[in-house]
Order: C-alpha cells, then sequence, then structure tokens
C-alpha cells in the first residue's frame, strides 16, 4: 500500500512517562493530509516529547504513533526519510559551514536540488558561508528551516519553529508553510506563540500538563458560538440569575458592571436580563488568546 495514502500522523494512547506529572498521557491524536495542524501549548506541555515519539528519537513508555502507516518507533529511519524536521533544540556543528551541513544533510537525503537550497537561503537571508558556530541564534534556525524544507517532504514537523527570527523572517516562514501546503504537504507544528497559529494553522490541539485538553479548528477554538460580554447596569447586577445562565462563565464583577464568557446561544442571558435597566451592552468573540487561557483555568483532568 502506498504510505502516502495513509494519515500523516496518528497517535493511540501515545504515553511517555517520567514521572512526576511530566511526559505526555494517552495522546490520541489524528493529522489530516495537506493541513497545518498546530500543537499549542506552554513550555513544559508536552509538545517536545510527542514530536520526540513521532520522530522516534524516545520510546513510549505505552500506545504508539505512526507516521503515514509506518511506526515511528519500529520504522524510525523509514519515518525520518519521510520528514522535514526541525528540532526544539539547536543541534551542534561546530566550525562546519552552511554549505558544508547542507552538502552533508542532502548527501543523506538526496534529491535536494541546489536551486531550491539557495532559493531558500535567499528568502530567509542566511549566508551559507559562514561557519555554523559564528551564526546567531536566528540564523542557526534559519538553517534549520533550510534543512528540513529543502527536499520538499510530504510532511514537516517542526518544534517552535520561529525561535528567535525576527519579524519580517517570521513572515517569511508563514510563506513557506503556505506553499508547502499548497504542494499537498502536511504540517505538523508546535508552538506556544498564539499569534503564529493563527497565521498559518487550520486545525489546532492545546495540550496542558502532558494531556490533550481540545482539538479544533481555529474558528471553533475562538468560539463560533463563543463571546466576550459585558453588561453594566444602572441598579445593581442580579448576579443570581446571572450565575444560572447556562454557559456563562468567568463573571467578574466590578461594581454596576459584570464580564463574562458566554458559551452558547445568548437567549437565556438576555432573559436574565431583561427586566434591569441597562445602561450598555457589549458582546464580541474573544481572542485565540482568551480562549487559550480558559483551558488552563483550572486544573487538567487524567484518568
Amino acid at each position: 500500500m502506498n504510505a502516502g495514502k495513509r494519515t500523516p500522523v496518528a497517535t493511540h494512547a501515545l504515553t511517555k512517562d517520567y514521572g512526576a506529572h511530566r511526559g505526555i498521557f494517552d495522546l490520541d491524536l489524528a493529522v489530516n493530509e495537506g493541513e497545518v495542524f498546530g500543537f499549542l501549548g506552554p513550555n513544559g506541555a508536552g509538545k517536545t516529547t510527542t514530536i520526540r515519539l513521532l520522530m522516534g528519537m524516545i520510546h513510549p513508555t505505552r500506545g504508539g504513533a505512526t507516521v503515514f502507516g509506518l511506526d515511528s518507533e519500529r520504522d524510525a529511519v523509514a519515518v525520518k526519510r519521510q520528514v522535514g524536521y526541525v528540532p526544539g533544540e539547536t543541534p551542534q556543528f561546530g566550525g562546519w559551514r552552511g554549505s558544508m551541513i547542507v552538502a552533508y544533510v542532502a548527501g543523506l537525503r538526496g534529491g535536494v536540488s541546489d536551486a531550491v537550497v539557495a532559493s531558500l537561503a535567499k528568502r530567509l537571508d542566511l549566508d551559507l558561508g559562514r561557519r555554523y558556530r559564528e551564526y546567531s541564534h536566528g540564523n542557526k534556525q534559519k538553517l534549520l528551516l533550510v534543512l528540513a524544507f529543502m527536499h520538499r517532504p510530504t510532511l514537516l514537523i517542526l518544534d517552535e519553529p520561529t525561535g528567535g527570527l525576527d519579524p519580517l523572517h517570521q513572515q517569511v516562514f508563514y510563506e513557506l508553510i503556505r506553499e508547502a501546503r499548497a504542494g499537498g504537504t502536511t504540517v505538523f507544528l508546535s508552538s506556544h506563540v498564539l499569534s503564529e497559529v493563527e497565521h498559518v494553522c487550520d486545525r489546532v490541539g492545546i495540550v496542558r500538563e502532558g494531556t490533550l485538553v481540545t482539538v479544533g479548528t481555529l474558528a471553533e477554538l475562538v468560539g463560533v458560538r463563543a463571546r466576550r460580554v459585558e453588561v453594566e447596569f444602572a441598579g445593581t447586577p442580579p448576579l443570581a440569575r446571572l450565575a444560572a445562565v447556562p454557559g456563562l462563565e468567568q463573571l467578574d464583577v466590578r461594581g454596576q458592571r459584570v464580564r463574562g464568557l458566554l458559551r452558547g446561544d445568548i437567549a437565556p442571558l438576555l432573559s436574565a436580563i431583561a427586566s434591569e435597566r441597562i445602561l450598555d451592552l457589549e458582546s464580541r468573540e474573544p481572542s485565540l488568546e482568551e480562549i487559550f487561557l480558559s483551558y488552563y483555568a483550572g486544573p487538567a483532568k487524567r484518568e
């Protein structure tokens, strides 16, 4: 069977338990072919552990993962042939020049076009003639992007790929992602930068303390049916009635002004305040930042 027809990334009960609630736990995830999937969470949430498991660099405690139908642990070498990878930690290449590193990795991979390498280096303003140890952190990150994209892989697995890049070259990175997706490449992108996810991702999974909290499209996470509401009352707010409104969360009372996050229909809220004199009423979609923080408001649940 053609591996390219299989799910690019799939995990089943994938677990790496380091003890003391560190690691990733019972991750069930499927990334669709041709999509850009954002794996979102703060540092220490389990993103890098997940990516190392996908790349076959560490062994799971239980469960497993596949990349285009290949077992990430058993078929780790074959997996690496399919993937363009940016690690979360910058590797060390010592005194090698950028061009030597590219030539070495291209020789291992095969099928790398010099024209593609030159184009990537030009777009990223990367001087491949300089020694690696002379590169700034940002230039080291640019080289890793060249190495990941240069063979036009069917899958990109990128761990915090824009660290060290200035805003101009972050925009170049977003362009590269869009172009790769247009060419049929699937992208698995870990990040803690919400604006990055909003720029390029089709779907997002939020991971917290090693547990996948939710998966959805950006529209679903930002909340087609969720909104920030703020009501200013002429008198004392009817707190008991507001607290009973289905889906009204995170109530914040400041004098006669009440703020909250409403999930679902707005009609029960309007009914709850219908008998009150209202000075001001505001309703807006929450930002991804607010949605993200709402998932981190309480303790993570783990069976």
